[in-house]
Order: C-alpha cells, then sequence, then structure tokens
C-alpha cells in the first residue's frame, strides 16, 4: 500500500513540475464559397407516400435531397 501512495505521489509532483505538452495544430476557417443565392419561397405539398419512398430511394442513390429533386423535376416540368 504505501508503494502504491509513493507512485500517486510522484505522479502528482510530476504534474506539478512538467508544462503540459499541447499539440500544436493551426486552425483556418472554411471559407464558403460566394454564390449568389436566389431568394427561396417555401412549397408544403402531400403526396402519395409510394412516390415519397420512390423519391427518398432516388435520392440515396444519385446522392440528392429532396429539396434537390423536387427542384429538378418542377424544373423539368415546367420547360417542356
Amino acid at each position: 500500500m504505501a508503494d502504491y501512495k509513493s507512485k500517486l505521489g510522484n505522479l502528482a509532483d510530476k504534474l506539478k513540475k512538467e508544462e503540459p505538452k499541447t499539440p500544436i495544430q493551426e486552425v483556418a476557417p472554411v471559407k464558403a464559397q460566394a454564390t449568389a443565392k436566389e431568394p427561396e419561397g417555401q412549397l408544403n405539398v402531400w403526396i402519395p407516400r409510394k412516390l415519397l419512398k420512390k423519391m427518398k430511394t432516388h435520392g440515396i442513390e444519385e446522392e440528392l435531397s429532396l429539396k434537390e429533386i423536387t427542384i429538378l423535376a418542377l424544373e423539368k416540368y415546367l420547360d417542356k
């Protein structure tokens, strides 16, 4: 038991004497690309569940959000 206490005592002394070693790393802020963002409006619609499932599956496969899919579909439909 005395050996254990002496080890702990030595550890406390060591911590007091030694300066903590901190890693040196450079922190640089992430620069957002300046893009002209169009003003947006809100659209809230109810669609069949099967269609929503298809949209989500397509979004996962193509790495697109539901918003992006909706915008692409509406643009394609309205450009007819």
